[in-house]
């Protein structure tokens, strides 16, 4: 039986948590006990302008529950926004546990030969540098004490695909070799590093996909916070892993091979005789395995399932 899971004594900082899943993460970690920095700076999806009314909104409800909680308006785009935001959580809190990097902005369906290479290093600044920026700003502290949990926000566009989405995908695929990466380096001090790839109806979603089905319950964002805060919280000792969290439900995605074929003396004939060997992965009825062909296939199989669910 597993436990209440409380944050009582621990400050988070979550990045983007003004609206949607952001929102959601820092409402659910303050509601069972964590001090949390609401870094918003209230941008529009390609992430120009700014509206501070956002971050204070999420601290106004948070602190109206009875819970503790700072705005903070700095870029993660920035080594000095994320060194300013980090300072701040040890400033008004005396401490930093965890760390939610779930900022990021967004560029419009396109084709290949209408990307550019500037619209490439928008949302890496953002979607993977920011990640970046916050974990070196938190790290010194986090390894210091001893103790520490970093999720990084990713994507199941990354490992499945999104047609007409190259910036964000890379960008996310980035993000996974950075977490598993860190996560690595984090072990022996204590600090857990995994990647959360949640689906929820968010302002980008909507804004990429004009279906119905992303405003129904299945993809409320409030149904990703319950993975975050497991994630978040000390019991936990996943590390170095990507949780998948569409309409409820949990997975761990996996980046397996196949047993292939080896040869101390391959040839291309050989290779390609052995073509099953190398791309099939053969029958996977008996594992806690599914096979997937793209996110946007993923989510709504996912939802399909959610619909079925009993009522709660």
């Amino acid at each position: 039986m597993v436990s209440n899971l409380r944050l009582d004594g621990k400050v988070a900082v979550v990045t983007g948590a003004g609206r949607g899943l952001g929102r959601a993460y820092a409402l659910l970690l303050a509601a069972r006990g964590a001090s949390v920095v609401v870094n918003d700076l209230g941008a529009e999806l390609d992430g120009s302008g700014g509206d501070a009314s956002y971050a204070a909104s999420v601290v106004a409800e948070i602190t109206a529950a009875g819970g503790r909680a700072t705005a903070n308006l700095d870029s993660v785009a920035t080594e000095a926004g994320a060194r300013a935001m980090v300072g701040q959580a040890l400033d008004s809190f005396g401490g930093l546990h965890i760390v939610i990097n779930n900022a990021g902005n967004f560029t419009p369906a396109r084709t290949f030969l209408e990307t550019t290479s500037e619209s490439f290093l928008a949302i890496m600044q953002v979607h993977l540098m920011g990640a970046v920026n916050t974990a070196r700003a938190a790290w010194a502290h986090l390894v210091g004490q001893g103790h520490g949990r970093i999720i990084n926000v990713g994507s199941h566009t990354a490992y499945f695909g999104h047609s007409g989405r190259f910036e964000y995908a890379a960008a996310k695929g980035a993000v996974h070799g950075f977490t598993m990466s860190l996560a690595m380096e984090g072990e022996p001090h204590g600090i857990a590093v995994n990647l959360l790839a949640p689906g929820a109806g968010t302002r980008p979603v909507r804004s990429w996909d004009d279906q119905a089905i992303f405003s129904t319950e299945a993809f409320a964002p409030e149904l990703a916070a319950p993975t975050a805060l497991w994630l978040a919280h000390e019991s936990c000792d996943v590390n170095g892993q990507a949780i998948g969290i569409i309409a409820g439900a949990s997975s761990r995605i996996v980046i397996a091979e196949t047993r292939g074929y080896q040869s101390r003396s391959p040839t291309p004939e050989a290779v390609a005789a052995h073509r099953d060997a190398i791309v099939e992965p053969g029958d996977v009825s008996a594992s806690n395995l599914e096979l997937t062909t793209g996110a946007v296939a993923r989510g709504m199989e996912l939802v399909q399932r959610f619909q079925l669910l009993p009522a709660a």
